[in-house]
């Protein structure tokens, strides 16, 4: 018998819509596929049996996040495809700072009203950083809420589980001063602070799509570049050098995040000059007045994530980070200090 409801579907929600949906995002899925996937989609759970050899203490990690208010401007834009790619960064990024590998990832849609092909779409994008963080999409969750938010609005979340070999984890207790502090450069604003984008460039009356000759691109394609990301180039540079830290500059900047993986005694000496800031930042802080002390404490301003490695094997990291695509450069240096990050 065919699944459906008319009593619900009047209350406004339409299963058959999301059973629609699922038939359509499953060519996007497959794209994830990797060794270790026992499940396939529309289960009740995903199902993945990791890979232990070689192993002595397994270790798994875990992260979770959504994109924040950055799904806004896909909602102004219609431009729902790369918005994914955010979601799983977020996550991913997070877990890779430990130096696990990302495994599988799931994610949780919460949408007015279920729109197969739009949400088809937004796992498309999800499917996309999946793969570009070489771990599976086993499973999610698509949920219709009408009368909770408007019929065009959604909300995107996720999770990821990564894996890691206790001895082989990044531990910030190696640190030492002399140590090199990498840039590892982001796309942008990447998925933080859009609360204050969306009112500093007043968003919801603003023209999106007029080109700007400073961005080399429209406003809102700037604010949608998807943010970058570094499972690839970190295990890269994991492998070819001595890594005794990362840190992932999301909401709170520099002063939040780099203090993170600095343990006591020592301090993060960042070189502002060196820093290869894009022009978002600069016209973000120019058209909203804001201070150098908040763009710092917000956003990324051009440096996605940081690595700090060994001065003897800084150039194996450098080369490796290279070679997978990562345009890195020397940011500063760990020196002893009190103050866990010094913007000189």
């Amino acid at each position: 018998m065919r699944s459906f409801s008319d009593s619900y579907r009047a209350a406004g929600v339409n299963i058959e819509a999301g059973y629609e949906g699922v038939k359509l995002m499953k060519r996007h899925v497959q794209r994830t596929m990797i060794p270790g996937v026992v499940s396939d989609i529309g289960g009740f759970g995903g199902l993945f049996a990791p890979d232990f050899a070689g192993m002595r203490e397994p270790i798994l990690v875990s992260g979770t996040d959504g994109v924040g208010t950055k799904l806004r401007i896909a909602m102004l834009l219609d431009k729902h495809d790369t918005i994914g790619i955010d979601c799983v960064a977020m996550c991913v990024n997070d877990i890779i700072c430990c130096g696990a590998r990302p495994l599988f990832f799931l994610d949780y849609i919460a949408i007015g009203k279920n729109e197969a092909e739009k949400v088809a779409t937004i796992v498309s994008g999800v499917a996309e950083g999946c793969v570009q963080a070489g771990c599976a999409l086993i499973g999610g969750e698509t949920a219709e809420h009408p009368g909770m938010m408007p019929a065009d609005d959604y909300d995107l979340a996720g999770f990821s589980v990564g894996l890691v070999d206790k001895a082989r984890m990044v531990d910030p207790a190696n640190m030492k001063a002399g140590d090199v502090i990498l840039a590892l450069p982001s796309s942008g604003i990447h998925s933080n602070g859009f609360s204050l984008v969306r009112k500093v460039f007043n968003v919801e009356h603003a023209n999106l799509n007029m080109y700007s000759e400073e961005l080399g691109a429209t406003l809102g394609e700037a604010l949608l570049t998807p943010t970058l990301i570094y499972v690839k180039p970190v295990l890269a540079a994991m492998d070819a050098a001595q890594v005794h830290g990362i840190s992932h500059i999301t909401g709170g900047g520099f002063f939040e995040n780099i203090p993170r993986s600095i343990p006591d005694g020592l301090c993060a000496k960042v070189e502002k000059a060196a820093i290869q800031t894009p022009p978002i930042f600069r016209m973000l802080q120019t058209t909203g007045g804001i201070s150098e002390h908040d763009m710092f404490n917000t956003y990324n301003m051009g440096v996605g994530m940081v690595a700090i490695v060994s001065k003897d094997t800084a150039d194996a990291a450098m080369a490796a980070l290279k070679a997978q695509g990562c345009d890195a450069y020397v940011l500063g240096e760990v020196v002893t200090g009190e103050e866990k990050v010094a913007l000189c």
